[in-house]
């Protein structure tokens, strides 16, 4: 299972905002934010929303629309 934990980084340590009990030697994937993180959710959103919208298979409700 997958979880998301907001953290900060002080003196080269990473610093988990929240408790939570992570076992010893778990594998853990670190993702470095842009200082401006409104961007960042931004552009992350319109990709998601692309490949929801921006799809062949709805080609047919235009059509339909256009009829």
């Amino acid at each position: 299972m997958l979880k998301t934990l907001w953290a900060t980084v002080r003196q080269g340590k990473i610093e988990l905002l929240e408790s939570e009990e992570i076992p010893e030697g778990t594998k853990v994937l670190v993702t470095i934010l842009p200082e401006n993180e409104t961007e960042f959710w931004l552009q992350a959103s319109q990709t998601s929303l692309d490949s929801v919208w921006n799809n062949v298979e709805d080609d047919v409700y235009a059509e339909l629309l256009q009829e």
